[in-house]
This record gives C-alpha cells, structure tokens and sequence, in this order.
C-alpha cells in the first residue's frame, strides 16, 4: 500500500488575511492619526511667524538655504518652535516673574467676556485633575447608559443637592477614542463606583478601547453585594 498523502497546507481564506492585515495595521494607523492631529495643531501655532521668516532667509540665501522653502521643512520649524515656547513657559512658570506674568495675563483674559469664560473653566479642570476630589476617588464607574451598563468617568466636583445636602458627584465621562470630548452627569454619590485607578490610567483604558485595562475592575457597587 502506498502511504497516505500529507494534507494539504491550510490556506486561510481572504477574509481572514484581510482581517488578520486590518488588526494589524489599525494600531499603527491611530497611533498616526493622532501624532498628525498633534503636529498639525502644534505646527500651525508657529507657522504665521515661522513661514515669513523661512521666506525671508531663502530669499537671502537662495543657493544655500532655498531648501528651507520646502513645506514640510517650514512645518518641522514651526513644530520646533511650538515646543520650544511650551519649554519656555514651563520653565518660566516656575519662577517668580513667570508666576507674575502669568497672573498679569489672566487679569487680562478675564476682561474679555467669552474669553474669560473658557479660561477660567479651564484652569479649573486641570487644576481639579491634579488634587484629590476629597470625599470621593476621581476615577469612578457609573451606570451609563443604564444600570447594567457601566462608564469610566472622571469626578470634577462634589456639590449637594438643593433642600436635602445630598451628596452629588459632577462626572466627566469621556469618549473613545478621544477623551476630548464626552458628556457631563450629575450622579449621587451613593450610586458611583470608586476604582482605584490613575487619571492616567483611565486615559489609556479609554483612547485604547479598553485594549489597556488591569485584570480586574469593581463593577458591583459596594450596597448592591
């Protein structure tokens, strides 16, 4: 008897090649979606001064420097010097007269109507996201959209509710996968769900799709055990 023939080779169907090609090309195009989002916003703060001196130097140099008139060149220095400002400032911040200066353009923005709105809006929510909310943790869970279902919300503020004091949480419940935007619930505190987490934490869980999340997370509320 002559021996059995090996089985032939399992070829996956184009389906699965294409699937298997799109989970793994899905990771690297975010990640560059979101690094050009970034460059693009930081780039075009410079670009209004950069470009008319890059213009300005080529014109002066045309047989060095003319490369400088290049796009994406004149991005890359209006990028370099978006980043060098924010150093700046950061450093500056840290001392007295940044501290003063800062304060200065403060007192200036709150003259502006709409302006100083948004500033001091601003202002206050990184400032809340840096300190503790007090008698709550920040990162919490809550029932959205329904009881069985829950949502990573960050707590900005603890107030209490008109005519009875009691306890309610403002909770910022932000999207995926840009945590720029999200929606705003007012929940009792007695209905949250504390976790244990970071900000930054919750921020990797949320942009990743939960893809970079701890082994475990509360979900049962401590009353309803």
């Amino acid at each position: 008897m002559s021996p059995e023939a090996p089985p032939a080779p399992h070829r996956p169907s184009l389906q699965r090649l294409f699937l298997t090609g799109l989970l793994t090309l899905l990771p690297i195009w975010l990640t560059w979606v979101v690094i050009k989002f970034v460059f693009v916003l930081l780039s075009g703060i410079s670009s209004p001064l950069v470009v008319p001196l890059s213009e300005r130097i080529a014109a002066s140099f045309p047989h060095y420097l003319g490369w400088v008139r290049v796009e994406w060149m004149q991005d890359v220095f209006a990028l370099l010097a978006t980043l060098l400002v924010i150093l700046m400032v950061g450093a500056l911040s840290r001392r007295m007269v940044g501290q003063r200066l800062l304060r200065w353009f403060g007192a200036v923005i709150r003259r502006i109507p709409l302006a100083s709105v948004i500033y001091d809006s601003a202002r206050k929510l990184l400032d809340i996201l840096q300190t503790q909310p007090g008698s709550t943790q920040r990162v919490v869970l809550i029932d959205f959209p329904h009881r069985d279902m829950k949502s990573v919300g960050l707590v900005t503020r603890v107030i209490r509710e008109h005519g009875t004091g009691r306890e309610l949480a403002a909770v910022y419940v932000p999207t995926t996968p840009n945590p720029t935007s999200g929606y705003l619930e007012i929940v009792p505190v007695e209905l949250l769900t504390p976790t244990d987490w970071s900000v930054d934490q919750a921020m990797s869980f949320i942009i990743s799709g939960g893809a970079v999340a701890p082994d475990s997370v509360p979900f049962t509320r401590a009353g309803d055990r």
